[in-house]
């Protein structure tokens, strides 16, 4: 059974929650601080968290920062906070998933499922290791990245990615100089049920810019084909 550990002060929202969750045959296990949850994430290894991010005794971003730090389970941030800047101080720490209240329980469901998926299909999931893979690498002017250790580096620097953030470069960087379509694109990552949702790309490549682009303004290699798709320019 996959596991969520739920993250959330407001008592009617838990149980909301907890029984959704339950009655689609998740486990569930629930914290109201950011320090429980945390220790719940040791204890539990949860397959999947929601979290919000007004907590009572830190913000969710620390929690973000913090599981960061060992794991590479999915987080799904699910808050009243609503702007732009607040959204990428989320993915920039770490969040898979941004939804905000109020919200429609059919698709917080699915992004828990597409979020489950990803990491089972990465086998992203669980303790971070401690160990080099064997190396399969590309490499750029710039930074590395190493296909077999899902790892990339930047100016000799380890770059943190996201799940999210890592399937899709590790996309582009396999088909070097391809076309890769929006749609396509879209459907590998978030599920076919998000087909549409070119918001999300722009959102993510951007935030892969900012990691890797000397110039995230011009891009030397994370090339987009406006109205088309990206491709990897190695």
């Amino acid at each position: 059974m996959t596991r969520v550990l739920v993250v959330e002060d407001e008592p009617p929202l838990v149980r909301a929650l907890t029984i959704n969750l339950q009655a689609r045959a998740y486990e569930v296990d629930a914290a109201s601080d950011g320090t429980t949850a945390l220790r719940l994430a040791a204890e539990r290894r949860p397959d999947v968290v929601v979290l919000d991010l007004g907590l009572p005794d830190t913000d969710g971003i620390e929690v973000i920062k913090a599981l960061r730090g060992w794991t590479r389970v999915p987080v799904v941030v699910l808050s009243a906070r609503c702007t732009t800047h607040e959204k990428v101080e989320a993915f920039e720490a770490g969040a898979d998933d941004y939804i905000t209240k109020p919200f429609d329980m059919a698709e917080l469901l699915a992004r828990l499922r597409a979020a489950v998926r990803r990491n089972t299909r990465d086998g992203a999931g669980g303790v971070l290791p401690a160990d080099e893979s064997p190396s399969l690498t590309v490499t750029t002017a710039d930074f590395t990245v190493d296909l077999a250790a899902k790892k990339v580096r930047r100016d000799g620097r380890p770059v943190r990615l996201t799940p999210t953030e890592w399937h899709l470069l590790e996309i582009l960087v396999r088909t070097p100089g391809r076309l890769i379509s929006q749609r396509q694109l879209l459907e590998e990552v978030w599920g076919t049920t998000f087909a549409t949702r070119t918001n999300y790309l722009r959102v993510y490549m951007a935030q892969l810019r900012r990691k890797l682009e000397k110039d995230p303004s011009r891009p030397r290699y994370l090339i987009t084909e406006p109205g088309m798709g990206y491709r990897f320019a190695g």
